[in-house]
């Protein structure tokens, strides 16, 4: 692996012809420190990846390696961060030019957001097909 992956840990979790789910625990740096029961800020969460098969044979249950591009994992920050910001600032920007209050600018801006996030639900599925994860042993 090089520096420009991104790699998780995980367990097998179902097998069917052309896909692989995979079981990675997401864990913030607080979740592995030795006092996390003493606060309430350690974060553990379980996800399933979704990866195509590469020709291999692997059983459920079978600890594996996952990664993916970092490009990856900056598409993700831009599709849910970066141009969501970028579009509340054009609103308001754009708005308060207008001469509209502030207000009611700084509502419609955030509530712009509503029918992004909605957007991209609908089209989650074309979106999740460029983010390709692929499976080591």
């Amino acid at each position: 692996m090089s520096s420009s992956t991104i790699t998780h840990q995980g367990i097998i979790d179902s097998i069917t012809n052309n896909l692989i789910k995979v079981k990675i625990v997401n864990m913030s740096a607080c979740s592995a420190c030795h006092a996390k029961g003493a606060c309430s800020a350690s974060d553990m969460e379980e996800k399933i990846i979704d990866v195509t098969p590469n020709g291999e044979s692997y059983k459920i249950g079978e600890p594996v390696t996952i990664y993916s591009k970092l490009t990856t994992g900056f598409k993700a920050l831009f599709y849910g961060y970066i141009f969501p910001l970028l579009v509340v600032l054009f609103m308001l920007i754009l708005l308060t030019s207008l001469s509209v209050k502030e207000t009611t600018a700084g509502l419609f801006s955030i509530g712009i957001l509503a029918p992004y996030y909605f957007g991209l639900y609908l089209f989650r599925n074309k979106i999740k097909k460029s983010f390709i994860f692929e499976i080591l042993k």
